[in-house]
């Protein structure tokens, strides 16, 4: 390949400070939202991964022992590793499903016309957990599923229900975390089925029915395919979301029972709690890698089945 010739280059450097100076207050507002992203996400992403090269026991001091990939080698031996590896993948599609499918359905009858009037208080009752604590909403949900004294159990006994395992029930305990996730999280991937929702082209539709379209033929080939971007984002982001689940864990059932909700963020946590660093952060960057994998899959994916 020739090279390019140096007035060719000095041209296009030109150019491109033209561009960036033209564009200058969008990276004014951009610069501080990078410095964070770098100072709090990729910095300390970097750290961890240099921890996951060190030997545990000098992982934190000033000169520590790198030991290469052995750290990887250990967690990638560890049957128990394993086994919350795939329970954290089950768990985050079945999550990933369970929240899309909810939120969808939910955005669907809010946008109905039947449902115009009380719209807003719907939006707000739904989307109201997503800003509420973390640790205070599930300390709640701890509490409705207590056998002893939890309101769910005792509506089923005044109902003549059999009781619901909750927590304390290897058979129930995923539901049961899983609902208190999506009571969390649902309220957030409703609003942007909302949004897109509210974009897409109406008159696509009116044309559908003129020309005697069901309602599922309308959904099915013009509104579903509008809400792509929609489906897109939120499924990239609940999977990083469920891929990642910790504080459910910690607060409802510290892994058990029978480390039945053992994930690989708690597994982790309780690995560098002993002080097995090296062991803890391998966990984190192999978590991460899986992320970054599915999430970059589904990009091509939504990209490949784009227009041509």
């Amino acid at each position: 390949m020739p090279a390019i010739p140096v007035p060719t280059r000095l041209q296009s450097a030109v150019e491109a400070l033209d561009l960036a100076w033209r564009n200058r207050v969008f990276y004014l507002f951009v610069a501080p939202f990078a410095a964070l992203t770098i100072v709090f996400g990729l910095w300390p992403i970097a750290l961890s991964i240099q921890v996951s090269l060190t030997a545990s026991a000098s992982a934190l001091s000033p000169n520590p022992t790198y030991v290469g990939l052995a750290n990887y080698a250990t967690v990638l031996a560890d049957p128990i590793f394993i086994t919350s590896l795939w329970r954290t993948l089950w768990y985050a599609a079945l999550a990933v499903a369970a929240n899309l499918a909810f939120a969808l359905g939910v955005a669907i009858l809010i946008d109905s016309p039947r449902l115009r009037a009380g719209s807003m208080f719907f939006r707000l009752a739904i989307f109201l957990p997503v800003v509420t604590p973390d640790v205070a909403g599930y300390v709640v949900w701890r509490w409705l599923y207590d056998r002893s004294f939890g309101a769910i159990n005792a509506a089923a006994e005044q109902l003549g229900l059999p009781a619901f395992g909750g927590l304390s029930s290897v058979d129930t305990v995923t539901i049961a975390v899983l609902i208190a996730e999506l009571w969390h999280h649902a309220g957030f991937y409703m609003t942007i089925f909302l949004a897109n929702l509210a974009m897409r082209d109406r008159a696509l539709e009116e044309a559908a029915a003129i020309d005697g379209a069901t309602v599922w033929q309308k959904w099915r080939f013009i509104i579903l395919p509008q809400l792509r971007p929609a489906i897109i984002i939120n499924l990239v982001y609940a999977t990083v979301q469920f891929l990642k689940t910790f504080t459910v864990v910690v607060v409802m059932t510290k892994g058990g029972p029978a480390e039945r909700t053992n994930f690989v963020s708690y597994y982790a946590y309780q690995l560098f709690d002993q002080g097995r660093y090296g062991e803890a952060t391998a966990m984190a960057s192999l978590l991460f890698a899986i992320v970054i994998a599915l999430s970059l899959g589904a990009f091509k994916l939504s990209e490949g089945r784009g227009p041509k």
